[in-house]
């Protein structure tokens, strides 16, 4: 048993628990989503126009990507203007008929806020260039010396998450090279020091802008990385993680000084009506560590990446699954569980190659719907898009393809915009004279929402059907009962409903007395087959 309470603390559970708690959140990369102006790029406009596909689909809440002014170069995680939108994906208007479009039709929004770092293009960053060392300018931001005889030496070893050193050393007006600014990403994006208390006092400002113009909830960027070590000393050399995990470990990440930021941030978030919520993009390497960002004072939720990085393997599923609902329990949190987002390799690709990537794909998320907790799925999870492995270098424009001289991929092949209809030009995405930003595979005709509407053996299908049995069988509880001998197949219980993940050579037979209620793949005489997940229904009180 991995969790467990009882049936009529379940009830009273239910009758007041937030929205939040039990959540499908659809996540929409917005230059990606839907173009609604004709330039090539998605924007406002666009995304606001396809929201039925999204209250169609089931889904609670959509979350917005960054849509602010920003010269682009992260995909607008390189934020020049934190209470605006970029005339590339329309105005402040456009956000408020989005929002109430949204609302209409039953759905919360929420915005990502990035406050680890801006744009170089940043008036505070502007002013803090032309400003002399030690000014209150150049203190909102990690500004030091470097090393050596004159300088020339980063002042510590920490590294660019997209490669090379993170820092860059500014130059005077006269021409002279200065001080050294951090960045963990990009140079265009240099991280605030969270030691100021004008960078608290501005964040706390923007989040009451966008929550008075209805937000529902934040996503927060790198939210671990906010405050650095103390002396920002070099970091001691450690060994790669394998390949497919990203694991953030240094003295840049999960340092104790950011949950008082999340206490502060919580204050202000209960302070509004309706259940306003925050979930936090934390990289870190235990599920213990992961749990201390969603303690009763600090943020709602925060994203479950051990789940994301399993490998497709019994045991590991079964350990990050088992881990993940036992550490935030302990926090009095729901646990959120997510696939895919715009960092990281589609689980179609991820997961093998061709059909066997899209069977356990299908499979891998009927077993994520069917966990206790929130989950969060990433635009064209529905329609089983795989990563594009095949771009063309002239159209890349991820900065870690750049800082990496094209040996690292880069995101660009997860963020190919949302095929819509497969007869249109540009599979309808863009109107008919404009060039998507990122071309769409031809093939990706047979994958378009259009074509997969009415197919009941297809993607989309399957997540609504997944959805609406969710909605109705699953959500407002929180127990999960592990019913399996620890062999190649997850069999999880949730009240009358019963869960097979078929993750080895030999069938599963049907339970006895279950009536099956949805299936990732055609069961064989009842029996759940390799890479197959499937929902039934036991006889039986609840």
């Amino acid at each position: 048993m991995i969790s467990q309470q009882s049936a009529g603390a379940a009830a009273e559970q239910t009758a007041s628990r937030p929205w939040w708690r039990d959540a499908v959140c659809y996540q929409v990369y917005v230059r990606s989503f839907a173009d609604g102006t004709g330039d090539g790029v998605g924007d406002l406009p666009g995304a606001a126009a396809h929201l039925p596909h999204l209250a169609s689909l089931g889904v609670d809440a959509v979350w917005l990507t960054p849509f602010y002014p920003s010269p682009m170069a992260d995909g607008g995680y390189d934020v020049a203007d934190h209470r605006d939108v970029d005339p590339l994906f329309g105005d402040l208007a456009d956000f408020d008929a989005f929002v109430e479009r949204a609302h209409r039709l039953g759905l919360r929004v929420m915005v990502d806020v990035v406050p680890n770092h801006c744009s170089t293009a940043h008036p505070w960053f502007v002013e803090a260039l032309a400003a002399p060392p030690g000014s209150a300018a150049r203190r909102r931001f990690v500004f030091r010396p470097g090393r050596g005889p004159d300088g020339e030496l980063p002042p510590n070893n920490w590294q660019s998450d997209f490669g090379g050193p993170a820092w860059t050393r500014t130059v005077g007006p006269d021409g002279r090279p200065g001080e050294w600014y951090l960045h963990l990403f990009a140079p265009e994006q240099p991280d605030f020091d969270w030691s100021s208390p004008e960078v608290a006092d501005e964040f706390d400002d923007i989040l009451r802008f966008w929550l008075d113009r209805g937000v529902d909830g934040f996503r927060i960027d790198v939210a671990h990385g906010l405050v650095k070590r103390d002396g920002l000393p070099d970091n001691p050399p450690r060994p790669a993680p394998p390949p497919g995990v990203y694991r953030p470990e240094g003295h840049e990440w999960d340092q104790p000084g950011v949950h008082e930021i999340y206490r502060r941030w919580r204050r202000i978030l209960d302070a509004y009506p309706g259940d306003r919520m925050a979930i936090g993009e934390a990289w870190v390497t235990e599920p213990e560590a992961l749990a201390r960002y969603v303690r009763p004072d600090e943020l709602h939720q925060a994203f479950n990446f051990h789940f994301l990085q399993a490998p497709w393997d019994a045991g590991a599923l079964r350990i990050a699954v088992r881990d993940s609902l036992d550490a935030v329990r302990r926090a009095g949190a729901p646990a959120s569980w997510v696939l895919g987002n715009h960092d990281v390799v589609r689980p179609v690709t991820r997961y093998g190659d061709g059909p066997t990537g899209l069977r356990r794909a299908r499979a891998a998320a009927l077993l994520m719907l069917f966990l206790p907790g929130s989950v969060y799925l990433y635009q064209g999870e529905e329609l089983g898009l795989p990563e594009v492995l095949d771009l063309p270098d002239e159209v890349r424009q991820d900065p870690a393809w750049f800082r990496s001289g094209g040996a690292r991929p880069g995101r660009d092949g997860c963020r190919v915009p949302m095929p819509w209809r497969p007869e249109a030009a540009g599979l309808g995405f863009a109107p008919a004279d404009a060039t998507p930003w990122l071309p769409l595979p031809a093939d990706w005709a047979e994958l378009a929402v259009d074509r997969q509407r009415n197919d009941p053996t297809s993607t989309l299908r399957l997540y609504r059907s997944g959805l609406r049995l969710r909605a109705a069988h699953l959500t407002g509880a929180d127990e999960l009962a592990e019913l399996d001998d620890g062999g190649d197949a997850l069999v999880l219980r949730r009240g009358r409903a019963l869960c097979v993940t078929n993750l080895g050579p030999d069938p599963v037979p049907a339970p006895a007395g279950g009536r099956p209620l949805l299936a990732s793949a055609p069961l064989a005489g009842g029996a759940t087959t390799t890479d197959v997940t499937s929902w039934w229904l036991l006889g039986g009180p609840g």
